[in-house]
C-alpha cells in the first residue's frame, strides 16, 4: 500500500495531470520526467543538437530562463487543449521545452542545413523542418492522435518563434527594472525580519 501511495505522489508532482487541482509545480517538474530511457535519450539528443546554437543566440542565463519558461508554457497549452477536446491523458517529458529551442533556432537560422540521425544523406533547411513539424503537430492535434502531446509541441514551437522575434526585446532587454524592484522588495522584507543575529 505504501508503494502505491508513493506512486500516486510521484504522479502528482512529475506528471502533467488534470486531477492535481490547483497544484502548479507539475507544469515545471513534468518537463524533467520521461516515460522511458529511450524517451529521455531521444529528447536529450535533440536538445544537445541545438544547444550550441541557442546558447550562441541567447547566452547561458537567458537560455535557462527561456527553457524553464517553455516547459511551463507548453504544459499550460496542453492543459487548455485537453479541456477543449475532453482528452485527459497524462503527459510528461521535455519535448515541449525542446520544441521551443528548436523553433527559436529554426526561426533565426532558417537557411541552416539539418539532417535526421541515421539518415545524414538527406538534408533540408531549418525553415522547412519547422514548417513540417508544425504541420505534423497541427494535424495530430486536430485528428486526435495520441502518440505525442501535440498541443505541448505546438505551444512550445509558437513560444520559441515569438520569443526570438519579439520576446527577447520585450522581456530580456527590459529586465533591469523588474530585477531592481525584486531586489528592493527582498531588501525591505529582510529588513523587517530583523537582519539576523549579532555576535
Amino acid at each position: 500500500m505504501t508503494y502505491k501511495l508513493k506512486q500516486i505522489k510521484t504522479l502528482t508532482f512529475f506528471f502533467s495531470l488534470f486531477f492535481v487541482g490547483a497544484l502548479c509545480s507539475p507544469m515545471l517538474l513534468s518537463t524533467f520526467s520521461h516515460f522511458s530511457l529511450f524517451h529521455m535519450a531521444a529528447n536529450m539528443y535533440v536538445l544537445w543538437s541545438f544547444s550550441s546554437s541557442i546558447v550562441s543566440l541567447l547566452g547561458c542565463e537567458q537560455f535557462i530562463a527561456v527553457y524553464l519558461s517553455a516547459g511551463v508554457i507548453s504544459t499550460f497549452v496542453s492543459y487548455v487543449a485537453k479541456m477543449a477536446t475532453g482528452r485527459f491523458e497524462p503527459s510528461l517529458g521535455a519535448s515541449g521545452a525542446i520544441m521551443t529551442v528548436l523553433a527559436a533556432v529554426c526561426t533565426k537560422m532558417p537557411e541552416a542545413k539539418l539532417a535526421i540521425i541515421f539518415l545524414p544523406m538527406f538534408t533540408f533547411t531549418a525553415g522547412n523542418a519547422l514548417k513540417a513539424i508544425i504541420a505534423f503537430d497541427t494535424a495530430g492535434l486536430a485528428l486526435g492522435w495520441r502518440l505525442f502531446d501535440h498541443a505541448a509541441h505546438l505551444g512550445g514551437a509558437l513560444f520559441g518563434m515569438w520569443y526570438v522575434t519579439y520576446g527577447h526585446e520585450l522581456i530580456w532587454k527590459n529586465r533591469e527594472p523588474l530585477v531592481k524592484a525584486w531586489h528592493e522588495m527582498r531588501t525591505k522584507t529582510t529588513g523587517k525580519g530583523g537582519g539576523g543575529r549579532s555576535n
